[in-house]
């Protein structure tokens, strides 16, 4: 599977974006993804993930303020990013693999996106 993150951009604390990971393949629908996000200087770290069924798992850092969704119809999966801080500023990548159970780790997805900037002023 191929994989394409868009919708970052610069934004205001308090602000939102929309980020998109549109992925190629017939069977995207059986793969969980991931958002990861790495700031200068830091390492890839675990955003959020969404498995083939719906279920989720949020970094204690986002709960409350994100959210992921999915349409397999659209082999597209959302991260709707409210309220932002200026320490949600990184580069963002999704992330995708496939039988693994509550993947939080860089070394569990198999297939990656290109990244997305995501830089949040104060």
């Amino acid at each position: 599977v191929q994989l394409q993150a868009f919708g970052g951009g610069l934004v205001q604390a308090g602000g939102a974006l929309r980020l998109s990971c549109a992925a190629s393949g017939r069977t995207f629908s059986s793969y969980t993804v991931g958002w990861f996000r790495q700031a200068p200087a830091k390492e890839r770290e675990f955003v959020v993930s969404i498995s083939w069924s719906g279920g989720t798992y949020y970094a204690d850092s986002v709960k409350g303020r994100f959210t992921i969704s999915r349409d397999n119809a659209k082999n597209t999966v959302y991260l709707q990013m409210n309220s932002l801080k200026p320490e949600d500023t990184a580069v963002y990548y999704c992330a995708a693999t496939v039988g693994a159970t509550m993947p939080l780790n860089v070394y569990e997805y198999g297939y990656w996106g290109q990244g997305t900037q995501v830089t949040v002023s104060s």
